[in-house]
């Protein structure tokens, strides 16, 4: 029996969450794709708090033109200055059961260009 895109991905982000966890030293980056949006978070999971967010409804991403990719790419680019402003420097990247092309890849790559080291 086929699974639902819902179920396949469910499976993808559970086998990832065995591996990816984040620590006050190397928190996670962790990465929800919308139909039209895009959110990322920097969550600390042994105190289980959201250090650092940004997602492309923000002003400073919102007002911009571009494709939802290119705004991808800006919410990679915010994320990581807002992070690098909160003392964090690298992180471990959690794609959330979405295939690691497009705006996923995106987005991660606006955070390596702005300093952020997975």
């Amino acid at each position: 029996m086929a699974l639902s895109k819902i179920e396949r991905r469910q499976r993808i982000k559970n086998r990832i969450k065995k591996v990816v966890s984040g620590t006050i030293q190397r928190p996670r980056l962790a990465v929800f794709r919308s139909n039209n949006e895009i959110y990322a978070q920097i969550i600390d999971d042994t105190k289980g708090i959201t250090l650092v967010a940004a997602s492309s409804r923000d002003k400073e991403i919102n007002t911009t033109s571009g494709t939802k990719t290119e705004k991808s790419k800006l919410v990679g680019e915010l994320i990581a200055k807002k992070a690098i402003a909160a003392g964090i420097e690298t992180i471990s990247f959690d794609r959330g059961g979405y295939l690691y092309h497009g705006r996923v890849k995106a987005l991660a790559e606006g955070a390596r260009e702005a300093g952020l080291k997975f």
